[in-house]
Protein backbone atom coordinates (compact mmCIF):
# COMPACT_ATOMS: atom_id res chain seq x y z
CA UNK A 1 0.00 0.00 0.00
CA UNK A 2 1.34 3.45 -0.86
CA UNK A 3 0.58 7.06 -0.10
CA UNK A 4 1.04 7.94 -3.75
CA UNK A 5 -2.59 7.23 -4.54
CA UNK A 6 -5.69 8.86 -3.13
CA UNK A 7 -5.37 10.24 0.38
CA UNK A 8 -8.87 9.03 1.25
CA UNK A 9 -8.79 6.63 4.21
CA UNK A 10 -5.06 7.25 4.81
CA UNK A 11 -4.90 7.79 8.58
CA UNK A 12 -1.51 9.51 8.43
CA UNK A 13 -2.38 12.30 5.97
CA UNK A 14 -4.07 15.47 7.19
CA UNK A 15 -5.18 18.50 5.19
CA UNK A 16 -5.76 21.12 7.85
CA UNK A 17 -5.49 24.83 8.60
CA UNK A 18 -2.18 26.00 10.03
CA UNK A 19 -2.64 28.12 13.15
CA UNK A 20 -0.78 31.33 12.46
CA UNK A 21 -0.62 34.86 13.80
CA UNK A 22 2.73 35.92 12.48
CA UNK A 23 4.08 39.07 10.82
CA UNK A 24 4.91 39.25 7.15
CA UNK A 25 7.89 36.87 6.69
CA UNK A 26 9.61 39.28 4.35
CA UNK A 27 9.98 41.76 7.24
CA UNK A 28 12.87 39.69 8.61
CA UNK A 29 14.24 38.12 5.42
CA UNK A 30 17.44 40.14 5.57
CA UNK A 31 18.01 39.00 9.14
CA UNK A 32 17.44 35.40 8.08
CA UNK A 33 19.89 35.74 5.21
CA UNK A 34 22.52 37.18 7.55
CA UNK A 35 21.94 34.33 10.00
CA UNK A 36 22.26 31.75 7.21
CA UNK A 37 25.47 33.29 5.91
CA UNK A 38 27.05 33.02 9.36
CA UNK A 39 25.99 29.38 9.58
CA UNK A 40 27.54 28.66 6.18
CA UNK A 41 30.75 30.36 7.29
CA UNK A 42 30.89 28.01 10.28
CA UNK A 43 30.45 24.95 8.06
CA UNK A 44 33.07 25.43 5.37
CA UNK A 45 34.38 21.88 5.80
CA UNK A 46 31.02 20.58 4.57
CA UNK A 47 30.44 23.29 1.98
CA UNK A 48 30.71 21.09 -1.11
CA UNK A 49 28.27 18.47 0.18
CA UNK A 50 25.84 21.09 1.43
CA UNK A 51 25.98 22.92 -1.91
CA UNK A 52 25.23 19.72 -3.85
CA UNK A 53 22.34 18.81 -1.54
CA UNK A 54 20.97 22.35 -1.63
CA UNK A 55 21.02 22.41 -5.43
CA UNK A 56 19.28 19.04 -5.54
CA UNK A 57 16.72 20.29 -3.02
CA UNK A 58 15.94 23.45 -5.01
CA UNK A 59 15.78 21.84 -8.45
CA UNK A 60 13.25 19.15 -7.44
CA UNK A 61 10.43 21.67 -7.20
CA UNK A 62 8.48 22.97 -10.15
CA UNK A 63 10.03 26.42 -9.67
CA UNK A 64 13.59 27.17 -8.56
CA UNK A 65 12.52 30.59 -7.31
CA UNK A 66 9.63 29.17 -5.25
CA UNK A 67 11.89 26.56 -3.66
CA UNK A 68 14.53 29.15 -2.77
CA UNK A 69 11.97 31.55 -1.32
CA UNK A 70 10.35 28.69 0.64
CA UNK A 71 13.62 28.04 2.44
CA UNK A 72 14.04 31.73 3.30
CA UNK A 73 10.45 32.05 4.49
CA UNK A 74 10.69 28.86 6.57
CA UNK A 75 13.88 30.11 8.21
CA UNK A 76 12.18 33.41 8.89
CA UNK A 77 9.22 31.70 10.58
CA UNK A 78 11.60 29.75 12.80
CA UNK A 79 13.40 32.94 13.83
CA UNK A 80 10.14 34.83 14.35
CA UNK A 81 8.63 32.17 16.61
CA UNK A 82 11.85 31.60 18.53
CA UNK A 83 12.97 28.22 17.21
CA UNK A 84 11.91 24.99 15.52
CA UNK A 85 10.33 23.69 18.74
CA UNK A 86 7.79 26.52 18.79
CA UNK A 87 6.96 26.06 15.10
CA UNK A 88 6.55 22.31 15.59
CA UNK A 89 4.21 22.83 18.55
CA UNK A 90 2.21 25.43 16.63
CA UNK A 91 1.77 23.08 13.67
CA UNK A 92 1.18 19.76 15.47
CA UNK A 93 0.67 20.40 19.17
CA UNK A 94 2.76 18.40 21.61
CA UNK A 95 2.33 15.05 23.39
CA UNK A 96 3.22 14.56 27.06
CA UNK A 97 6.91 13.68 27.28
CA UNK A 98 7.54 14.63 23.65
CA UNK A 99 10.77 16.37 22.66
CA UNK A 100 11.67 17.62 19.20
CA UNK A 101 15.03 16.20 18.13
CA UNK A 102 15.65 17.66 14.67
CA UNK A 103 13.84 19.21 11.72
CA UNK A 104 14.84 18.84 8.06
CA UNK A 105 13.91 20.65 4.89
CA UNK A 106 12.74 18.16 2.26
CA UNK A 107 9.97 17.15 -0.14
CA UNK A 108 7.21 14.59 0.24
CA UNK A 109 6.55 12.56 -2.91
CA UNK A 110 2.84 12.53 -3.80
CA UNK A 111 0.74 11.46 -6.78
CA UNK A 112 0.53 15.10 -7.92
CA UNK A 113 4.25 15.79 -7.56
CA UNK A 114 6.75 16.62 -4.80
CA UNK A 115 5.51 18.86 -1.98
CA UNK A 116 8.09 21.11 -0.35
CA UNK A 117 8.05 21.31 3.43
CA UNK A 118 9.72 20.39 6.69
CA UNK A 119 10.03 16.98 8.36
CA UNK A 120 10.05 17.20 12.17
CA UNK A 121 11.47 14.27 14.12
CA UNK A 122 10.62 13.93 17.80
CA UNK A 123 11.05 11.03 20.19
CA UNK A 124 7.38 10.13 19.61
CA UNK A 125 6.45 11.24 16.07
CA UNK A 126 7.61 11.98 12.54
CA UNK A 127 5.60 14.91 11.26
CA UNK A 128 5.74 16.65 7.88
CA UNK A 129 4.10 19.98 7.05
CA UNK A 130 4.10 21.69 3.67
CA UNK A 131 5.73 25.11 3.54
CA UNK A 132 2.91 26.52 1.46
CA UNK A 133 -0.87 26.11 1.70
CA UNK A 134 -2.01 23.73 -1.03
CA UNK A 135 -5.75 24.34 -1.00
CA UNK A 136 -8.08 27.29 -0.80
CA UNK A 137 -11.78 26.91 -0.07
CA UNK A 138 -13.40 29.91 -1.78
CA UNK A 139 -16.81 29.10 -0.27
CA UNK A 140 -15.51 28.74 3.27
CA UNK A 141 -17.17 30.90 5.88
CA UNK A 142 -13.67 31.91 6.95
CA UNK A 143 -12.05 34.29 4.52
CA UNK A 144 -8.57 33.30 3.25
CA UNK A 145 -8.87 29.82 4.74
CA UNK A 146 -5.61 28.08 3.79
CA UNK A 147 -4.91 24.39 4.21
CA UNK A 148 -1.53 22.73 4.63
CA UNK A 149 -0.57 19.17 3.70
CA UNK A 150 0.54 17.20 6.74
CA UNK A 151 1.72 13.65 7.38
CA UNK A 152 2.00 12.44 10.98
CA UNK A 153 3.36 8.99 11.89
CA UNK A 154 3.80 7.99 15.51
CA UNK A 155 7.05 6.14 16.13
CA UNK A 156 5.17 3.12 17.44
CA UNK A 157 3.38 2.91 14.07
CA UNK A 158 6.63 3.06 12.07
CA UNK A 159 7.98 -0.25 10.78
CA UNK A 160 11.06 0.67 8.73
CA UNK A 161 13.07 3.65 7.50
CA UNK A 162 15.16 2.75 4.45
CA UNK A 163 17.47 4.63 2.07
CA UNK A 164 16.85 4.47 -1.67
CA UNK A 165 17.84 6.39 -4.77
CA UNK A 166 16.85 7.02 -8.36
CA UNK A 167 18.56 4.33 -10.41
CA UNK A 168 18.96 6.78 -13.30
CA UNK A 169 20.34 9.50 -11.03
CA UNK A 170 22.01 8.08 -7.89
CA UNK A 171 22.45 11.58 -6.48
CA UNK A 172 18.66 11.77 -6.11
CA UNK A 173 18.18 10.07 -2.75
CA UNK A 174 15.01 9.13 -0.89
CA UNK A 175 14.05 8.01 2.60
CA UNK A 176 11.27 5.43 2.47
CA UNK A 177 9.07 5.15 5.56
CA UNK A 178 6.78 2.13 5.91
CA UNK A 179 4.16 1.95 8.65
CA UNK A 180 3.14 -1.21 10.49
CA UNK A 181 -0.13 -1.23 8.54
CA UNK A 182 1.57 -0.98 5.15
CA UNK A 183 1.43 2.69 4.20
CA UNK A 184 4.51 4.03 2.41
CA UNK A 185 5.90 7.55 2.33
CA UNK A 186 8.86 8.78 0.30
CA UNK A 187 10.81 11.87 1.38
CA UNK A 188 13.36 13.39 -0.95
CA UNK A 189 15.48 16.47 -1.62
CA UNK A 190 17.03 16.63 1.85
CA UNK A 191 19.68 19.28 2.38
CA UNK A 192 21.12 16.99 5.10
CA UNK A 193 20.13 13.52 3.85
CA UNK A 194 22.60 11.40 5.85
CA UNK A 195 21.82 13.20 9.09
CA UNK A 196 18.06 12.88 8.54
CA UNK A 197 18.28 9.13 7.89
CA UNK A 198 20.55 8.63 10.90
CA UNK A 199 18.19 10.59 13.18
CA UNK A 200 15.11 8.61 12.08
CA UNK A 201 16.88 5.28 12.54
CA UNK A 202 18.16 6.29 15.99
CA UNK A 203 14.64 7.25 17.10
CA UNK A 204 13.23 3.97 15.78
CA UNK A 205 16.01 1.97 17.45
CA UNK A 206 15.46 3.72 20.77
CA UNK A 207 11.76 2.88 20.60
CA UNK A 208 12.48 -0.81 19.93
CA UNK A 209 15.03 -0.92 22.76
CA UNK A 210 12.53 0.63 25.15
CA UNK A 211 9.81 -1.82 24.03
CA UNK A 212 12.07 -4.80 24.72
CA UNK A 213 12.90 -3.47 28.18
CA UNK A 214 9.25 -2.85 29.06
Amino acid sequence: MSNNGSNNNNPYVHISPLQTSRPNPMDTVFGALSHCSRKVGDATRRAETVADNLWNHIRIGSSLADAAVARIVQGTKVLTLGGSDALFQQSFGVFPGENLIKSFACYLSTSTGPVIGTLYISNLRLAFCSDYPLCHYPFSLQQNHTLHYKVVVQVDHLSTASPSSNRFNPAEKYIELVTVDGYEFYFMGFIAYDKALKTIREVLQQYHNHSREA
